[in-house]
C-alpha cells in the first residue's frame, strides 16, 4: 500500500511500472517536455494546470491541440502545465489496489493538487475515461461535490458542441478556440481563488466574465413535447447563449515548434503543422466545418520556419500538413516547393492530409511527395455527384478519377477511400456506387501502373451531429446498417478493394451520447461503475454493458436517436452557439430537403 508521505514516483517506479504494459507511457522526462519548479521567476507560487486526454497516451500524444495548449500554458512564466492520459486497464488495477493517485506526467504531482485540470473531449466514445481519470486523481465525480480544495474541472474540443451529457461531470466548458481562452480562464480562476470567496459564487464570476464559458449548474434543461430541449439560465448574470471563442489572427498565433518526443510509438510520430483553421466547404454533415469557423491561414514563410524549427528541435522525418481542407490552402503550391527544398536533401517527407476533391486537385498529384509513402487518403463520402450535392460536398467524380491518375503517375500505389452510409435520402444506388467507385479507381491505377493498386474503402454509420445541418435528422436503425453492410460486401468482386465497415454498435451509442440530454449523466456513471473503459477501441467495447445501462436509467433512445425534430423545435444544444448562428442550420437543412424532393429516386 502506498505511503502519501513517501515519494510517489519512487514508489510508482519501483513498485507498479514493472507490472505493466509500455511503461515509457507514464513516466514523463520526454524530449520537449517541461518541467518547472513549485515558483515563478519572481519568486511567487506558479499555478498548476494539467491537460488531461481522455485516450491512451499514443493517443493523446499525436494530438496537435494537445501540444498546441501545452506549449501555450508552459511559455507563460506563472504557470506550468503538464499531462495526463487515460490509464490502461493493467495500470488501473495497480493503482486502485495499492491506493496510489494518478499524476501528472511532469512532476508526479497527484491530480487533485493541480488548480486547474482541463480535458480535450475529442470523440463521444471517451467519456468513461473521463471519470477514470478524475477519480483516480482523487476528485469527486460529480460537480456538486467539489470545494475549494479541489481543482476547477473544464473541457473543451468538439465534445463542447453539446456538453450536457458529461455536465455533471464537468465544473466549466471553454467553447471554441482554446489558445487564448484557457490562460484567460486559469488567470481568471487562480485570481478569485486568491479572495478567499466560495466555489459557487467563483463559478457565477467566471460565466458571467466570460461569453465562452459555460457553466453547467446555473442552467436548468427544458423539455417540449415531452423531448429533451434547449437549457434556461437559473440566474440573472450568465448568459443565455454561449458564443464561441475565435484567434481572430491565426499567423500570429505561435505554434508548438518544440513538441514534447514521445519514448513510445505513437500513432502520428511526425511534426505537424496547422496551417489553417477552418473549411470553404459547407457539407451539412460535418460537425469540425461549422465548429472550426471562419476561415483562417497561416503565411507560407510562419509555416516553412515553424516547420524548419520544429525539424531542429525533433528529428522527426515527416512534415504533415494539418487543416480541414489541405488542399484549399491558397498558397500550396508555393508552400510545398518551399517544404521540398528544403527538407528533401534531409531525406524528410512532407505529407498532405485532408484533400479535398475540386478541380485544383486534378494538379496536386505532380506536387504531392512520394519519397516514403504510397498511399493517398480522400473523402468522398459518397459517390455519385447527385447525392454528394445534396449533402453540401460541391465535388465532381471526374475531378476524382483524375487526380487519382495523376498521383498514379507520380508514384502512388494505394487509396483509401472515406465513405458514409445512412445519409438523409440514400439510395441503393448510393451503395452500388461505394463498390463501384473504388473497384473503378483500382482498374485506373492498371492502367496507369500495369498492376492493381490496392484500394480501401472505409464506411462510417452516418451520425446526426449537433450543430450541423443534418441535427434534425434521425438515424437510420440497426437494422438499415445491417442490411447495408451486408449488401455492400456482396456486391464487391476485385480481391484488390477492401471494404472496412465501421461497427454499428458504436456508431449507435456515439448518436445516443452525441445527441443526448443531462439524464445521461446517470447511465454514463452507471456503466462506467459496471466497468466500461476505452469504449472508442473494440477489443474493450462492451455494447452490452452501454444498452443495460442506458436502459435501467430510462434513457428514450427511439426518441433522441432514431426520431426526427421539427424544423422550429427547441434543441438540447441550442445554448451553445456557432458563428454562422443556427438560422443557418435550418436555411441548409431546408435547402437539403428540397434537393432531395428533386432528386432521381434510383433503384
Amino acid at each position: 500500500m502506498f505511503d502519501p508521505s513517501s515519494s510517489l514516483k519512487d514508489f510508482v517506479v519501483s513498485r507498479l511500472l514493472p507490472k505493466v504494459q509500455m511503461p515509457a507511457q507514464y513516466v514523463g522526462g520526454e524530449s520537449g517536455a517541461i518541467v518547472k519548479g513549485p515558483a515563478a521567476p519572481n519568486g511567487k507560487p506558479l499555478g498548476r494546470v494539467c491537460l488531461a486526454f481522455p485516450d491512451r497516451y499514443s493517443i493523446g500524444m499525436s494530438h496537435h491541440g494537445l501540444q498546441v495548449l501545452y506549449a501555450a500554458m508552459n511559455r507563460r512564466d506563472d504557470w506550468a502545465c503538464e499531462r495526463v492520459f487515460a490509464p490502461d486497464v493493467d495500470l488501473e488495477q495497480l493503482l486502485r489496489e495499492h491506493e496510489v493517485p494518478l499524476w501528472g506526467l511532469e512532476t508526479f504531482t497527484p491530480l487533485y493538487q493541480f488548480d486547474v485540470l482541463g480535458f480535450t473531449l475529442q470523440y463521444d466514445l471517451c467519456c468513461t475515461n473521463v471519470l477514470t481519470i478524475l477519480d483516480l486523481g482523487g476528485i469527486p465525480l460529480d460537480t456538486e461535490e467539489r470545494t475549494l480544495e479541489h481543482p476547477l474541472v473544464i473541457a473543451g474540443g468538439p465534445g463542447t458542441a453539446n456538453p450536457e451529457p458529461m455536465a455533471r461531470f464537468i465544473d466549466l466548458y471553454v467553447v471554441g478556440d482554446g489558445e487564448e481562452s484557457l490562460p484567460a480562464v486559469c488567470d481568471e480562476w487562480r485570481r478569485l481563488k486568491a479572495t478567499g470567496t466560495d466555489r459557487e459564487s467563483m463559478l457565477a464570476a467566471m460565466a458571467a466574465r466570460f461569453p465562452f464559458v459555460y457553466v453547467p449548474r446555473f442552467y436548468e434543461p427544458q423539455q417540449h413535447d415531452g423531448r429533451p430541449a434547449g437549457v434556461r439560465p437559473t440566474r440573472p448574470d450568465v448568459p443565455t447563449t454561449i458564443e464561441p471563442a475565435v484567434v481572430d489572427d491565426l499567423d500570429a498565433a505561435p505554434l508548438p515548434t518544440s513538441p514534447v518526443v514521445s519514448f513510445v510509438e505513437c500513432v502520428q510520430d511526425r511534426i505537424a503543422i496547422e496551417i489553417m483553421r477552418g473549411c470553404p466547404g459547407r457539407c451539412r454533415f460535418c460537425q469540425s466545418t461549422t465548429l472550426k469557423r471562419p476561415l483562417r491561414f497561416r503565411s507560407v514563410e510562419t509555416i516553412v520556419q515553424a516547420a524548419v524549427e520544429s525539424y531542429q528541435n525533433t528529428g522527426y522525418n515527416e512534415i504533415s500538413l494539418l487543416s480541414l481542407s489541405t488542399s484549399d490552402y491558397p498558397d500550396l503550391e508555393e508552400l510545398l516547393g518551399r517544404l521540398y527544398e528544403i527538407f528533401r536533401p534531409l531525406g524528410v517527407s512532407v505529407s498532405v492530409p485532408s484533400l479535398r476533391i475540386n478541380e485544383r486537385w486534378r494538379t496536386l498529384g505532380n506536387l504531392l511527395n512520394t519519397d516514403r509513402h504510397g498511399g493517398l487518403t480522400l473523402a468522398p463520402e459518397v459517390a455519385r455527384d447527385d447525392m454528394r450535392e445534396q449533402v453540401g460536398k460541391k465535388i465532381k467524380n471526374e475531378d476524382l478519377y483524375e487526380g487519382c491518375r495523376i498521383a498514379f503517375e507520380n508514384g502512388f500505389s494505394r487509396v483509401k477511400l472515406y465513405f458514409m452510409c445512412g445519409l438523409p435520402g440514400e439510395r441503393l444506388t448510393d451503395l452500388d456506387g461505394i463498390i463501384e467507385m473504388s473497384e473503378s479507381i483500382s482498374r485506373l491505377g492498371k492502367e496507369v501502373t500495369g498492376r492493381n493498386p490496392t484500394v480501401i474503402a472505409n464506411v462510417s454509420n452516418f451520425v446526426p451531429k449537433p450543430q450541423t445541418p443534418y441535427q434534425f435528422n434521425a438515424m437510420q436503425r440497426r437494422e438499415y446498417f445491417a442490411e447495408a453492410r451486408e449488401y455492400l460486401y456482396q456486391r464487391k468482386r476485385m480481391r484488390s478493394v477492401h471494404l472496412k465497415c465501421h461497427g454499428i454498435d458504436a456508431s449507435l451509442l456515439e448518436g445516443v451520447l452525441c445527441r443526448g440530454d443531462r439524464s445521461l449523466g446517470q447511465a454514463i456513471e452507471a456503466v462506467w461503475r459496471a466497468g466500461a473503459r476505452f469504449d472508442s477501441w473494440a477489443e474493450h467495447f462492451r455494447a452490452d454493458l452501454w444498452w443495460q445501462a442506458l436502459g435501467e436509467t430510462g434513457i428514450d433512445i427511439e426518441q433522441s436517436v432514431h426520431t426526427p425534430y421539427a424544423i422550429d423545435a427547441s434543441l438540447p444544444w441550442d445554448h451553445i452557439a456557432i458563428r454562422q448562428g443556427r438560422g443557418y442550420l435550418v436555411d441548409e437543412q431546408t435547402r437539403s430537403a428540397a434537393q432531395l424532393a428533386g432528386m432521381h429516386p434510383g433503384p
